[in-house]
């Protein structure tokens, strides 16, 4: 099957399924630029990319194709790059997990929050997934004014007693937490103690440098045949009328920001909001989980045997009152299971609504990226993401 404009990189021996799942990913799921990244006890094993640099960039028209360093918008696996700074911050004596939030950020005790833990905002019981009044694109982006909304939040269970997914308030909860304990705001935090040891081209707040340099492509939605392999999913009744329900907490949850920001836009991309406008290459992704388990590039793993324990010891189980399905959670973490399938029951890490997906297995020392500019309707468990982990597991 060929690839307009071709598939490029390298599979060591034995990886040859994932680059198989990679082309056909273009021709039966629709993929219009794309790329993989696979690490194995800290050496790169697959690196693959292919299509064009922007999704709706047409090889005919002499559009940009997608390179090497091609960065993108990863939306919620960048949950997984904010969780490691919370828990980086626990490993170091600088945050307590069980200590109550408010003990912080005193502003967040009110409404009915003082029970509130750090712990629980990893987990996702921390209640506040949606805002009584969704904020503005603008007001999104200004943390003071969006930590200030989400402290007056009133919580919409009792925080620490369910769990639903924190789509958009994680940013500012996890953000304004960093900020309270170091000083500094979240997105300069990630860059100098993750990205930076870990040599990653990964941003929470993408530098205007790197913007001018034209390194992040253009995301887009995507339509793609149906049929045996394809990319459109049938959801369940009930998630699709959650989502289609303007009231429910599944909609407000999504919606915290209304309307929806543009995700192209170059004063979206700089803001610093680490649950969803992270930009980083599919090689960053799969090395930022290398660097959180094992040594990668000579330098030794950032966490502990015991904070990779937190990461992925079940936090959170069951139905999710904003997701609808049953999904299970650690410590900032979605853990393997049907709602987010990943290599094994060991694995921890996070998908980004749309395609993008992170994560590592220490059992097996892998660790996985793949990012895309083609958005499509899923939330966790995105078709291709999903065959070029099959296709992974064949290979191991």
């Amino acid at each position: 099957m060929s690839v307009r404009g071709g598939v490029h990189g390298t599979v060591a021996a034995g990886y040859e399924p994932v680059r198989d799942a990679f082309v056909r990913n273009f021709g039966e799921r629709g993929e219009r630029g794309a790329a993989v990244t696979v690490y194995r006890g800290g050496r790169r094993v697959v690196d693959l990319w292919g299509g064009t640099k922007d999704v709706d960039g047409d090889f005919e028209a002499g559009d940009a194709p997608w390179e090497r360093g091609t960065a993108q918008i990863v939306r919620s696996a960048t949950k997984g790059v904010a969780a490691a700074a919370l828990l980086l911050l626990h490993q170091r004596g600088e945050l307590d997990l069980d200590a109550p939030v408010g003990s912080y950020w005193p502003e967040f005790k009110a409404r009915g929050k003082e029970r509130v833990l750090v712990r629980h905002v990893l987990a996702h019981r921390a209640g506040v997934p949606a805002l009584d009044r969704p904020l503005t694109p603008a007001e999104a982006l200004d943390p003071d004014l969006a930590a200030a909304v989400v402290a007056a939040q009133a919580p919409f269970w009792e925080p620490g007693e369910d769990h639903g997914y924190h789509a958009q308030t994680y940013s500012w909860l996890v953000g304004e937490l960093v900020r309270r304990v170091t000083g500094r705001p979240v997105g300069e935090w990630i860059a100098d103690e993750i990205a930076g040891p870990l040599g990653l081209d990964l941003w929470v707040g993408l530098p205007a440098s790197e913007a001018e340099a034209g390194r992040a492509g253009r995301l887009g939605r995507i339509e793609a045949p149906a049929g045996p392999g394809g990319l459109r999913m049938r959801p369940k009744r009930n998630v699709a009328e959650a989502y289609a329900d303007p009231e429910s907490l599944t909609r407000r949850a999504f919606g915290a920001i209304d309307p929806s920001p543009d995700e192209n836009d170059s004063a979206y991309r700089a803001a610093a909001l680490p649950a969803s406008n992270g930009v980083a290459t599919a090689d960053a992704l799969a090395r930022f989980y290398a660097g959180l388990v094992g040594e990668v590039g000579g330098g030794r793993a950032l966490f502990t045997p015991a904070t990779v324990e937190l990461a992925r010891a079940e936090a959170s189980a069951g139905p999710d009152r904003v997701l609808v399905v049953g999904t299970r959670f650690g410590l900032g973490y979605m853990l393997h299971g049907a709602a987010s399938p990943l290599l094994g029951p060991g694995s921890f890490g996070h998908p980004g609504r749309g395609g993008a997906l992170g994560f590592a297995d220490p059992e097996s020392g892998v660790a996985f990226g793949y990012v895309t500019n083609g958005m499509n309707k899923g939330v966790t468990a995105d078709p291709r993401a999903q065959a070029l982990v099959r296709a992974l597991r064949e290979s191991l």
